[in-house]
């Protein structure tokens, strides 16, 4: 994302509401890079934050292009290592395949989605986030994507991980 569209975006109203005082860095992918790599695996071990907000940004493709330091500490990942990276890099496992088809699905069509998310760490470790992803909108086309994550609420957690075993349960058959 150019440093014009980030001007815009930093100009929203939704940017302002939601992110006027967290501190943000570009990150620009390395040519040639390889955009994937490899995920670690899973240990039934929780992350928790309790405080900030993560934020990130994707191209079409949902290969990452933008990332605040809150995301990069909770993830355990550098900035380098997130760059040109697809963003489901921290997709946990146990998160249904039908639930990021709906994110897809609605993101792609200019509308906002909101969710709660499992993602995987670095480390192996977990951390649940609810997520607020937006389209990137410039004269009208959709350039990328933009995600805020904030901590899940116990609650919320405890709602939302019956709906998922069942999904990846009905997936996996």
């Amino acid at each position: 994302m150019g440093l014009s569209k980030i001007a815009k975006l930093q100009n929203s109203k939704f940017y302002q509401k939601k992110f006027a005082n967290t501190a943000f860095f570009l990150i620009k992918p390395n040519k040639g890079a390889k955009n994937t790599m490899n995920r670690p695996n899973p240990i039934d071990e929780e992350y928790v934050f309790e405080k900030g907000l993560i934020v990130s940004s994707t191209d079409l493709k949902g290969i990452i292009t933008y990332a605040n330091r809150k995301f990069c500490e909770i993830a355990g990942y550098t900035k380098d290592e997130l760059k040109g990276k697809n963003h489901n890099i921290v997709r946990h496992p146990d998160m249904p395949k039908a639930a990021f088809q709906e994110v897809w699905d609605t993101i792609q069509s200019g509308k906002e989605w909101t969710g709660i998310v499992k993602n995987l760490r670095k480390d192996g470790r977990y951390y649940w986030v609810y997520s607020h992803i937006s389209p990137i909108t410039v004269e009208g086309e959709i350039v990328g994507y933009t995600a805020a994550r904030r901590p899940a609420s116990t609650t919320e957690v405890e709602e939302t991980i019956p709906i998922y075993k069942d999904l990846v349960e009905k997936e996996s058959k």
